[in-house]
């Protein structure tokens, strides 16, 4: 029988990688995401190469948590259970925390942090009893290095980030023996529209690190889904820096100088590639 799987943020970067991975294995897909055309035309190339995916597009947004409601009712209502969510839409104002409204910090804590807790919380009851041994059902949340070690100029989103990560950790101990496993990949920069058009405003130390594919990230979102990792950090590398990080804040600040210059650099690479 074909798995379920819901992803947010599914209309482009990493939300539409894993939906053609997903897709790829003929699972049936809950694509979600605030602009429903962007979704639709994905769903249309999906289907033209994977016929055997059911794929259900709706346009909502998790900050609301009547849309959140609504998003987990038409799943169960279209294909009678949620085997995978996936909680991977993202929101980032950049800049200095001074500058930065009310309604902006808001909507980065309602979109990165309550909306991913109140889905598992809304899908949990819809993930079937496993038939064999060897089947899970997952929930794998998209984090972020931000949320292993702060950053400065993105101290909502770290935090964001970091209490995702806190409660995956917290929920992953609960259900594992329910042959539920919570896990996070936590990336460094993506090669997506979510910096590479805002690159002016993103911080340089940001590009200081390597930068991965949606289609990488992905491939870590499936491995989480079907082993009981708890995280996946990546670039490896990266991972360990932050862990440095966070665990000698010294360190952290120390280096920090190198890695804006190195991100400087590198910042201006992208830009050429761009222009």
């Amino acid at each position: 029988m074909s798995l379920t799987v819901a992803i947010t943020g599914a209309s482009k970067g990493v939300g539409a990688a894993c939906a053609k991975i997903y897709a790829a294995q003929g699972a049936n897909l809950v694509l979600v995401a605030r602009g429903l055309s962007a979704l639709e035309q994905l769903a249309h190339d999906l289907k033209q190469q994977y016929p055997n995916s059911q794929i259900l597009t709706l346009g909502a947004d998790i900050a609301k948590l009547d849309d959140c409601q609504t998003i987990i009712s038409a799943a169960v209502k279209r294909f009678g259970k949620i085997n995978v969510l996936i909680n991977n839409a993202g929101l980032h104002h950049r800049g200095e925390f001074s500058a930065q409204s009310a309604d902006q910090m808001a909507a980065m804590v309602d979109v990165n942090l309550r909306a991913p807790i109140y889905l598992c919380a809304l899908a949990l009851p819809h993930m079937p009893k496993p038939t064999t041994a060897d089947h899970q059902n997952a929930i794998v949340m998209v984090g972020s290095l931000a949320g292993r070690a702060p950053l400065q100029g993105a101290a909502t989103y770290s935090a964001t980030k970091a209490g995702l990560r806190a409660f995956t950790y917290a929920l992953h101990d609960e259900l594992i023996q329910k042959n539920i496993n919570v896990a996070v990949v936590s990336p460094g920069p993506i090669d997506t529209a979510f910096i590479m058009e805002e690159i002016d405003v993103v911080e340089d130390i940001v590009y200081s690190q390597p930068m991965s594919t949606p289609e990488q990230v992905a491939e870590n979102v499936l491995t989480l889904s079907k082993s009981i990792r708890t995280e996946i950090a990546m670039p490896w590398f990266s991972g360990k820096l932050t862990t440095l990080g966070y665990l000698l804040p010294s360190f952290r600040r120390a280096t920090r100088g190198l890695l804006y210059k190195i991100g400087k650099k590198n910042k201006q690479k992208y830009r050429n590639r761009i222009d």
